[in-house]
């Protein structure tokens, strides 16, 4: 199914329902608001396998940018809000976007852009006008809601980083279907209980893979998203209430933050409409996880997987207090747990985690190497993404380790070498290395160990200066929450940080993530 689906059958039932202002979006409205997208992009020369991009927030008219792009065949990047414009050009660079579509909140990242790239042709803002921007709100009231008389389906292309830091597209081939045959994830989703009448709350940032693709499938069912403009611990809970939410979706940070309300507010709100509570991201801290359990019942489902789509583990309540602090069995692709050089280990012990699919199941775009580094060795349909971890003897996966450096803060994940890269321009600074170190409520937090330059007192002076210096440079979550200062940073002698003895103070006593 998909909204012209749905449309046809339910054209009143809510698509969308904004948290905090209220507006509803139907599915008939969403229809028609995508085919007159479709209809401008189309017209514009765009066709099956070229590529847009939105940069919005957690805005109503992101839905309708999104399907305009998937009922056209193309290849559809959601861009991080919080990217500075700098690395809003990189991804449309390396994407090959002719069309970026934007709203009044978000325009000055595009207009930022100036002559950074050129192959983006459109440049679109939706939702109201913007200076330099092409008003598409006036272009689409001349066009049809008609759909195109062809709508092949198109693919999300998300994009994720390594430990290269720059991020990089996650291309998957498009298929030889029509939009609404066999419509994106639509068959996961009915297996964990989605249906038209789900109503499912989305408190992350939209652009997000994870709230991005289980949105637009709830969608494409037939159900309601309810969407909040921002997380709030209490709000939350209150939007449960309100819309009789039935599924949700979550990153332990949440979690933490809604176990600190008072005991009176917790209580306070009716959450018996709420079926399951889905959650990933990051792992989540047993205790934290069974708290949950205890207080909304054993609703919770937690999932293992990533951007990549190459594999994914799944378990519920009953079977996480069977096995706590397990992120479940495959249920898509076969396990395997390797050592370094390719040999398959026995349950039990720890290696990288690879999955094996019938044939590769994605490509980075632009970057062979990166996707070759991805393979196993001998079976180029086993693929890993740096996970560390082992199966026990009953097939369930425990993530022990990350074989890379990324930082996962709240569920997001932060990129050292981007944040290196801003600090080691400042004059006073000779070396830096960016780590996570230890955070109750987010798991982890950015920290920056500098070596300062020769004649430099490295003091609280200097750490509020550099902090304040890559705040003008990066998106916020990027920022070094706190500066510490070594005489000489551990580097190798090819010049490699040893990153493990960098981190080894701020971890010790505590499980490390390496």
């Amino acid at each position: 199914m998909f909204p012209g689906q749905t449309a046809e059958t339910r054209p009143d039932h809510p698509a969308v329902i904004m948290a905090g202002t209220g507006e509803i979006v139907t599915h008939a409205q969403l229809d028609a608001h995508s085919n007159r997208i479709a209809q401008y992009l189309h017209a514009q020369g765009l066709r099956r396998g070229d590529h847009c991009a939105v940069l919005m927030e957690n805005v109503p008219q992101f839905f309708a940018a999104m399907w305009a792009g998937l009922r056209s065949g193309l290849h559809v990047t959601p861009v991080n809000r919080y990217l500075p414009p700098a690395d809003v050009a990189y991804i449309l660079e390396d994407s090959g976007a002719q069309a970026v579509m934007t709203s009044p909140g978000k325009a000055e990242s595009i207009q930022k852009l100036g002559d950074r790239a050129p192959g983006c042709r459109l440049r679109l803002c939706l939702g109201g006008a913007a200076e330099g921007l092409v008003d598409l709100d006036r272009e689409l009231a001349a066009l049809p809601d008609a759909p195109l008389a062809e709508q092949p389906m198109g693919a999300f292309m998300f994009y994720s980083s390594g430990t290269t830091g720059r991020p990089k597209g996650i291309k998957r081939p498009l298929t030889e279907q029509w939009i609404g045959h066999g419509m994106l994830q639509t068959a996961s989703l009915a297996a964990y209980g989605f249906s038209e009448d789900t109503v499912y709350l989305s408190p992350a940032p939209i652009y997000h893979a994870a709230p991005c693709a289980w949105s637009i499938g709830v969608q494409a069912l037939g159900g309601t998203v309810v969407m909040m403009e921002r997380f709030d611990e209490e709000a939350a809970l209150r939007l449960i209430e309100r819309h009789r939410i039935t599924h949700s979706q979550w990153v332990p940070t949440m979690f933490v933050r809604m176990l600190k309300l008072p005991e009176a507010v917790r209580r306070r709100y009716d959450l018996s409409s709420h079926q399951m509570a889905v959650h990933a991201a990051a792992p989540c801290p047993v205790e934290v996880k069974r708290q949950m359990i205890d207080w909304w019942g054993p609703i919770l489902l937690e999932y293992y997987g990533a951007s990549e789509g190459n594999g994914r583990t799944s378990l519920d309540s009953a079977e996480w207090l069977q096995k706590p602090g397990s992120v479940g069995r495959a249920k898509s692709g076969i396990l395997h747990i390797c050592d370094d050089e390719g040999t398959e280990l026995p349950p039990g012990e720890t290696g990288l985690i690879y999955f094996e699919q019938p044939e590769r199941p994605f490509s980075y775009h632009n970057d062979p190497d990166k996707t070759l580094a991805a393979q196993h060795p001998v079976h180029p349909n086993w693929t890993a993404l740096g996970d560390v971890g082992y199966v026990d003897a009953d097939g369930y996966l425990f993530l022990t380790d990350r074989k890379s450096f990324m930082i996962i803060s709240g569920g997001v994940n932060i990129y050292p070498q981007q944040i290196e890269d801003v600090l080691v321009l400042h004059p006073k600074v000779a070396d830096v290395g960016v780590i996570g170190v230890p955070n109750d409520e987010f798991g982890e937090e950015v920290k920056a160990v500098v070596q300062a330059a020769d004649g430099v007192t490295p003091d609280a002076a200097l750490a509020e200066e550099l902090i304040a210096f890559a705040r003008e440079r990066l998106a916020g979550y990027m920022v070094p929450r706190s500066v510490d200062f070594w005489a000489e940073l551990p580097r190798l002698p090819t010049g490699k940080l040893y990153k493990n003895e960098l981190r080894a103070p701020y971890w010790e006593g505590r499980s490390q993530r390496i």
